[in-house]
């Protein structure tokens, strides 16, 4: 419980303990933003970490930083790097123990469910990839999917580094112009739970939509 409060208080006070990080480990804080935007996406296990809500917080820090030190240019390099790197290493875990962890040893990880997975990101994995950037825990789970399903390599590269280019552009960018307003400024906590609320809203229309379909099945 410990951990879960003092997750949620780093995530809704994103920008008072940026400001703590940067005067904590002035360069240094490059590195930790990597590793978080790294950790994100690159491990199927972290989809808890913030993503959308510190690109924006991270962009209105630069704005402000008197020391010169967080230049915004350089730490959207640094995380579309970072943001690419976490997709790749996902995809490769999963194309590593996907297919030998659905050979019939584990119950609910049977042969049909990865050939629907293949199925599926034949025809549709290359927009999954792309939108799924800007969807938490999605952004998580769908490169391993895409590498449990071996969707072709180069394609999902392709589409994961135009993802990665827009989501830290523009959100980065958008904290980098607007974060400062002082509406949004005095009023960050809600902003960032804004943030996440609409970030989160294709995946509650997904689950209302397949539980109509659901619904109406067995009337068909």
């Amino acid at each position: 419980m410990d951990l879960l409060a003092t997750l949620i208080d780093f995530v809704l006070h994103l920008d008072r303990h940026l400001v703590e990080l940067l005067v904590r480990y002035d360069v240094w804080i490059y590195a930790i933003l990597f590793l978080i935007v790294f950790a994100e996406t690159g491990f199927v296990v972290t989809p808890f970490l913030p993503g959308d809500s510190l690109l924006f917080a991270v962009g209105a820090l630069a704005a402000v930083d008197s020391s010169g030190t967080l230049n915004v240019h350089l730490v959207a390099l640094l995380l579309v790097t970072a943001a690419i790197l976490g997709n790749t290493t996902n995809y490769q875990v999963g194309h590593w123990i996907g297919p030998p962890a659905f050979s019939g040893k584990y119950r609910l990880l049977k042969v049909q469910y990865l050939r629907q997975a293949e199925g599926y990101f034949t025809k549709y994995g290359a927009t999954t990839i792309l939108i799924s950037r800007f969807v938490p825990i999605l952004r998580t789970v769908a490169p391993f999917v895409a590498g449990v399903a071996r969707m072709p390599y180069m394609r999902f590269q392709g589409f994961s580094i135009v993802g990665a280019l827009l989501w830290v552009v523009l959100l980065l960018y958008a904290g980098y112009f607007f974060g400062n307003i002082p509406l949004v400024r005095n009023n960050f906590s809600l902003v960032t739970i804004g943030i996440i609320i609409v970030s989160l809203v294709p995946v509650l229309v997904t689950v209302v939509r397949a539980r109509s379909d659901a619904a109406r099945s067995p009337a068909a």
